[in-house]
């Protein structure tokens, strides 16, 4: 799938993980719009699995801080899992700055960000058995 505004979106799937590579600007307006708009498209497909790529993410506004903490939400809500690899290093000092870091799930590489998804719904999959 492929979504352009003011940034550029782009969707690609991966051992059943959506990776969504974000290029330009997460701001008020069509960029934070995009955002949730492309996470809520990929929720009622059914994908929950979800990798936010932000290596060509220059700038995130407060808007876009709010539509990513959002996403975040609404696929935890969902019952699935949202993480962020390749943050830039403006990007991971305002997530550190907001204190933002500590909710999200954070990766330098996208091989490693991919494998946490399998041990996260091991790890759901071996605590409900062990609640049955």
């Amino acid at each position: 799938m492929f979504w352009e505004v003011g940034m550029k979106l782009v969707t690609r799937l991966i051992d059943c993980v959506e990776v969504v590579q974000i290029n330009g600007r997460i701001e008020l307006g069509e960029g934070s719009a995009a955002v949730r708009d492309v996470v809520r498209d990929l929720l009622a497909k059914g994908r929950k699995k979800i990798l936010l790529n932000l290596a060509d993410v220059d700038y995130i506004d407060s808007a876009g801080l709010g539509s990513l903490v959002s996403a975040f939400t609404s696929v935890r809500n969902d019952g699935g899992e949202l993480k962020l690899v390749y943050l830039t290093k403006k990007v991971q000092d305002l997530l550190q700055m907001t204190r933002l870091y500590t909710v999200f799930e954070i990766f330098d590489d996208e091989e490693p960000a991919l494998k946490s998804f399998d041990k996260s719904a091991d790890k759901s999959s071996a605590s409900s058995a062990s609640t049955v």
